[in-house]
């Protein structure tokens, strides 16, 4: 297998684990300790592919164990541990090293990967369930539910996120307008947002040229913003109005969309609660178009 970067070089996923494990080692039990040990001993991509009956297993513990571990070190559970271990290694990573270290390690035996793609959505889903608290939620809701429109713009793969949203606020009554190019066209895109509109922006890890001039241009004309990310809420937090945490794939096994579809969910259904009338007379006439066209 190829050098890998976060094993190769120092991870400072695995810098801060190291740090959190020397602060508690005179708490830890026995049995703590020797997953710490495991923990410590792994590299960053065993790290991102091993499950926690893996860990136990190398540990000689149990997966319960391992998640008390963790839990003991501050983490919320595994899936946090590989987001933070996973960072320098998605952004640093060509994609086609990634796709074949992928395929390495998922092997040809159909019953494993099936097993392997469900065991990360159950993880990032558990995550992400923790992720936010209603506060949260409930900020943005009021950024999308006040605006005249929303723009909806989604880095890469995440604009399969910002799509979903788009769609289903449409058919909830709010006006949306999603934002489909990048570059020289965004430019005309933008034009149009107002002081009374809000945008959108699901973007993971990464702060591209396009996400600063969206960015800028809300603030420049007085839009709010709703930011859906896994590594930007603190570097990001005084350029928007409310952010959501979106726990990204750390191996790429799963959808880079998955949990911003289910966070877009979680929002207009939180739309709709406030807003009934609305979402129902969308629905009527959604439903009476539908029927002109023979559906």
């Amino acid at each position: 297998m190829e050098a890998f970067v976060t094993t190769d070089t120092e991870n400072p996923g695995l810098t801060r684990l190291r740090a959190r494990i020397a602060e508690r080692w005179d708490s830890l039990s026995r049995a703590e300790r020797a997953v710490c040990a495991t923990l410590t001993g792994s590299s960053a991509e065993h790290l991102l592919y091993a499950s926690a009956a893996d860990l136990g297993t190398e540990s000689r513990t149990s997966n319960a164990t391992v998640i008390r571990t963790l839990q003991s070190l501050g983490y919320a559970g595994l899936s946090e541990l590989k987001q933070e271990v996973a960072a320098p290694f998605t952004t640093a990573v060509a994609p086609e090293v990634r796709l074949k270290q992928r395929i390495e390690y998922l092997g040809q035996n159909l019953a494993t990967i099936q097993q392997e793609v469900w065991k990360e959505a159950e993880s990032l889903l558990s995550l992400a369930a923790q992720g936010n608290t209603d506060a949260d939620y409930s900020a943005a809701i009021d950024v999308l539910i006040h605006a005249r429109t929303v723009y909806c713009y989604g880095l890469g793969a995440s604009g399969i996120a910002a799509e979903h949203l788009a769609l289903r606020l449409r058919r909830t009554g709010v006006s949306t307008r999603r934002l489909t190019v990048d570059g020289f066209r965004l430019a005309d895109e933008l034009l149009g947002l107002g002081a009374h509109d809000a945008i959108a922006v699901f973007a993971p890890g990464r702060v591209t040229r396009d996400i600063e001039a969206i960015l800028d241009r809300a603030n420049q004309v007085g839009a709010k913003t709703l930011l859906v990310t896994d590594e930007l809420r603190q570097a990001l937090a005084d350029r928007v109005t409310a952010t959501l945490a979106a726990p990204h794939t750390p191996t790429g096994i799963t959808a880079e969309g998955l949990i911003g579809i289910l966070i877009a969910d979680v929002l207009v259904q939180g739309i709709v609660a406030v807003g009934p009338d609305k979402a129902l007379v969308a629905s009527q006439e959604l439903n009476e178009l539908r029927a002109q066209l023979g559906y």
